[in-house]
């Protein structure tokens, strides 16, 4: 079994945990606070301090004890209960399932395994439930009943292992555009188009651009929940994280190296076309873009993940646990979707008759 380690109230003996509200570790049980910063000589007891902030993108896997023949779940024993804690190998924080009590696997976040930093979770659970209820507000193609019906499976904070990487970039692009000129003498109408050859470049610096290190949360699942806000960051420490679950890395820095730099040169060739204006048309015809890496960061985000059941099905939504961006899929009422096509086709057409009319008429009239 591999070593855990659980933050106790000195004065009660019972699990403290991080409170978003205050921003500080809080007894549940007596209602002690405690301020972050008196928690890290027990931190630094308890876990290894050998990490070098100066490293590459390659960090190296470090798994706890492992069981089942695939070797995809670790167990730990609760120092509270002695309860037997079943988890994912990747698995740095959860709760035991008897006693409910935080557990922290220390060998997770040890040497190269270790975050440079941690955005704290700002938003709690109740707050993460209302949020999904607003959302569900104005929604006119939802099912009637599903506001009401439908039910709050399962909520969980999780932190999530993201790579921040910094790059500087060179970018140019050339572009077909065209310029229309039209005018008239009384008895014809001119139109003149010039056509032009443009060409944009420029030096750019890109700063703690994400990719989330999680193989079951997928990126584009965690981008739509972007962005966070970086002055938040805070140096890591273990106690951030009861009351939460937390999970490890298990996508390294040169994994995510292709969809970082795809990130960078799509936004560093929309940056150049967007400085050429004053066309009617513009066509990007050739782009090209040079990455130079500064920097990469391990860090944890916080994100609320909520499941929501109804008729059967299970509805998944992701939330942003620092500025509160919910994003997630929703059932569509068919009937009042062909019932809205249907609308907006007669109005479509109600306006070409109008239009056309007009047309005639003042053609007629001419």
């Amino acid at each position: 079994m591999s070593e855990v380690m659980e933050y106790k109230c000195p004065c009660c003996g019972g699990a403290i945990a991080f409170d978003s509200h205050i921003q500080k570790m809080k007894c549940p049980y007596c209602d002690t606070e405690f301020e972050m910063d008196t928690l890290k000589e027990f931190e630094q007891e308890n876990m290894e301090q050998d990490h070098d902030p100066q490293w590459d993108a390659s960090r190296t896997e470090q798994d706890g004890e492992q069981i089942g023949g695939d070797g995809s779940m670790s167990a730990y024993i609760c120092e509270a209960c002695g309860g037997e804690v079943i988890a994912d190998t990747t698995a740095g924080a959860m709760s035991c399932p008897y006693c409910g009590n935080p557990v922290i696997v220390p060998k997770q976040f040890e040497g190269m395994l270790k975050p440079d930093l941690i955005i704290p979770f700002k938003l709690d659970r109740k707050q993460a439930e209302q949020k999904l209820r607003d959302h569900l507000k104005g929604k006119v193609l939802l099912p009637k009943y599903f506001k009401t019906e439908n039910r709050i499976k399962e909520v969980k904070g999780l932190y999530v292992p993201f790579w921040l990487y910094d790059s500087d970039a060179s970018a140019e692009i050339r572009c077909r555009a065209t310029r229309v000129h039209s005018w008239s003498d009384g008895d014809y109408e001119y139109t003149e188009t010039e056509h032009f050859l443009v060409s944009r470049g420029g030096d750019l610096g890109f700063d703690n651009v994400p990719v989330d290190g999680s193989e079951k949360m997928a990126n584009d699942l965690m981008e739509s929940i972007e962005p966070f806000r970086y002055e938040d960051l805070q140096p890591f420490s273990t106690a951030y994280l009861p009351g939460f679950l937390a999970d490890r890395y298990d996508v390294d820095g040169k994994q995510n190296l292709p969809r970082i730099e795809n990130r960078c040169r799509t936004t560093a060739l929309d940056l150049m076309r967007q400085d050429v204006h004053g066309y009617e048309a513009v066509v990007q015809v050739s782009g090209n873009v040079t990455l130079k890496e500064k920097a990469v960061s391990y860090v944890l985000l916080p994100v609320w993940i909520l499941n929501t059941r109804w008729r059967d099905k299970t509805y998944l939504f992701t939330m942003n646990g620092q500025t509160g961006r919910l994003v997630g899929d929703l059932p569509v009422d068919r009937k009042r979707y062909w019932l809205l096509v249907a609308g907006l086709t007669v109005l479509g057409a109600a306006i070409s008759v109008v239009s056309g009319f007009g047309f005639w008429l003042a053609n007629f009239f001419r």
